[in-house]
């Protein structure tokens, strides 16, 4: 390899030595008119010609010119090519002036360094594109035109031309099976009708799908719109599924911040991606401003929010990242996926549990962050019911643990992440969640600081979740169940709802409930259901569906506020802050804290219970019966 590219720098700085002599002798022919004069001015010409071969070669090597790759040229490199002319050139005029200046020559003229200034535009930029025009006509494919997959890419974008670029070059390498080759594209844009993304025409509108498919023979189809609702994908998903044609797709413009688009970021369509929501825009200054350079710990580090909160985080460039959590593998496998990313960012990763207030006074001594992300919870609703004095000494004595030492230690920020069943609970989790949110609000009345709730709904991928319960179903032939066919829940990816929560986050002045605005509720059935169809398979033929009954006070639908309250819009459209509720007074609340804490460890379990429900809003824990395990939602 560095063979190889000695060869080539070697061959473009000969290039660029012999056009340096063209366009000094062009540049005084043109600007002498051919004349016989041109025979008087040899000594001016060599004089350039030598200035030129010493300076213009040094200039380009400086700026790079000699270590780009040309056969992926764009627009950067032509600014860069830009750049190295100009500046060779004022360099170039500075030493001319200077000669002028000390008269060792009667005349020189000064316009020929601006011919040669056009000139060796042309030419420096024409010998590098070349290569690029060399390379793009090249035959993609070979000798394997008989083995390519003919593919469709919808969406004629910056991400669907960088699609199909790729395909074009890995179709060239004999060694890939199979590989593709982009046969047109589909997009609604009228103004891209009929035009053409290297080489490769816009064919049709996404609403001609089908009859694309059958008459450009498609075998295979990339859905690459990043920024693309899941209604959209939904209806080109049903296309392909109709006519059995494999489906790709790119990651949604969530996922992709901070990353690279490439052809190997393509993947099959999930159930995340058919609920897509429109990309909400983020403030960035704002966001940049309140995790820029700052001290950052997020308790829950390894679980599928606190992970996506430490992705997201780390692309602002905090000072340090602070991983907390109890779970070492999960940690483990988090830490690794940040320094694979960002090498540079100083990360510390602490084993600990957030009950132990000794330890968590201990870390932020040693750390001392300015923001914390309290994502810590147990959060499984059926197990939470048998495991009653866990949840309690998790999700409520451990969040009092975290928000009195981040005031201890004069933490600056705080979040909560809290979630919609903690909205007049029917569950041990929710109720515990919504006395985790008293605590956040109670030291945020108190202090003054910034510290908040954010509460949104189900997030699908989660650990947790009922998709991965789903999957094993359908993996083990079925039955899937469902408690009731008209159960529905609130879902947002898990990358869409950790967006939001550092926008809310950045919004913060101190005390306010955030809740993100989730849509529609989407009917468990109609999850399921796509589930199956996205496995290849057809519900109630090939996966039955089995609904085990709707047990005693749950709820068919989940609430984001109390009822009656009326919520405030903020700066963000997508998300919504609560009026400020009337909360206990501060020995109030930490008196029913020691009694919670007191009946936990002596396993009072139905007083517990009680207590939730005499202390909590709406609450109405008691009514539930013993967990039913086979169905989660």
């Amino acid at each position: 390899m560095k063979i190889q590219r000695f060869f080539r720098q070697r061959t473009l700085l000969l290039g660029d030595l012999f056009l340096i002599i063209v366009c000094v002798l062009a540049a005084f022919v043109l600007r002498l008119n051919f004349g016989s004069r041109l025979a008087d001015f040899r000594y001016q010409i060599l004089t350039n010609i030598g200035i030129a071969l010493v300076v213009k070669p040094i200039i380009y090597s400086w700026l790079g010119l000699y270590r780009r790759l040309w056969a992926y040229a764009s627009v950067q490199e032509i600014k860069l090519i830009a750049v190295a002319v100009t500046m060779a050139s004022v360099v170039m005029f500075f030493f001319i002036s200077v000669i002028q200046a000390l008269q060792l020559f009667p005349e020189f003229p000064r316009a020929a360094v601006f011919i040669d200034w056009l000139l060796s535009l042309i030419a420096v930029g024409g010998l590098r594109f070349s290569l690029r025009i060399l390379a793009e006509s090249q035959p993609f494919g070979g000798g394997q035109s008989g083995r390519l997959r003919r593919a469709l890419i919808v969406g004629a974008g910056d991400a669907g031309a960088l699609v199909a670029r790729e395909l074009q070059k890995s179709a060239a390498q004999p060694s890939l099976a199979a590989p593709l080759t982009p046969v047109g594209f589909a997009d609604d844009d009228p103004a891209k009708q009929r035009g053409e993304i290297y080489g490769v025409p816009v064919i049709g509108a996404l609403k001609d799908l089908p009859r694309l498919v059958a008459d450009y023979r498609i075998q295979e189809v990339i859905f690459a719109i990043p920024s693309a609702p899941g209604a959209v994908l939904r209806s080109v998903t049903e296309v392909c599924q109709q006519r059995g044609i494999p489906l790709r797709t790119m990651p949604s413009i969530h996922e992709l911040i901070g990353g690279k688009v490439s052809v190997s970021r393509l993947r099959e369509v999930e159930i995340t991606d058919l609920l897509r929501r429109q990309p909400a825009q983020i403030d960035d200054e704002l966001v940049g401003v309140s995790l820029g350079n700052k001290r950052i710990l997020v308790t829950g580090a390894g679980g599928s929010i606190g992970r996506e909160l430490c992705r997201q985080i780390a692309r602002w460039g905090p000072a340090t990242l602070v991983l907390l959590g109890h779970g070492e593998n999960s940690l483990f496998e988090t830490l690794i996926e940040l320094q694979e990313n960002y090498a540079s960012l100083p990360i510390h990763t602490v084993i600990a549990d957030v009950r132990d207030a000794d330890r968590l006074r201990q870390i932020f001594r040693d750390h001392r962050p300015q923001v914390v992300f309290h994502a810590a919870a147990h959060k499984h609703v059926p197990l939470m019911e048998s495991n009653i004095e866990e949840a309690v000494t998790n999700n409520v004595i451990g969040t009092l643990n975290v928000v009195e030492t981040a005031l201890a230690y004069d933490a600056d920020r705080l979040v909560l992440i809290s979630t919609d069943k903690a909205v007049r609970p029917s569950s041990v989790m929710g109720a515990t969640k919504r006395l985790a949110e008293m605590i956040v609000l109670d030291a945020a009345r108190r202090s003054g600081k910034a510290y908040v709730v954010v509460r949104f709904g189900n997030v699908l991928g989660s650990r947790g979740s009922i998709l991965p319960l789903f999957k094993r179903q359908i993996a083990q032939g079925g039955p899937v169940t469902i408690t009731h066919p008209e159960m529905r829940r609130y879902f947002m990816t898990i990358p869409e709802a950790v967006h939001l929560v550092l926008q809310a986050f950045a919004m913060g002045k101190g005390g306010e409930t955030f809740v993100l605005k989730m849509g529609d509720q989407i009917r468990i059935l109609d999850l399921a259901e796509d589930l199956i169809r996205l496995s290849g398979l057809t519900p109630y033929k090939d996966i039955d569906i089995v609904f085990t009954g709707i047990r005693p006070g749950e709820k068919l639908s989940e609430e984001l506020w109390d009822e009656g309250v009326i919520y405030e819009e903020t700066a963000h459209p997508d998300i919504v802050s609560l009026p400020e509720e009337e909360l206990l007074s501060q020995e109030a609340l930490h008196a029913t804290l020691d009694e919670l804490s007191r009946l936990a460890q002596q396993g009072e379990t139905e007083a517990i219970l009680q207590l939730f429900d005499e202390l909590i809003p709406g609450a109405a824990v008691r009514s539930q019966p013993p967990p039913d395990m086979t169905s989660l939602v």
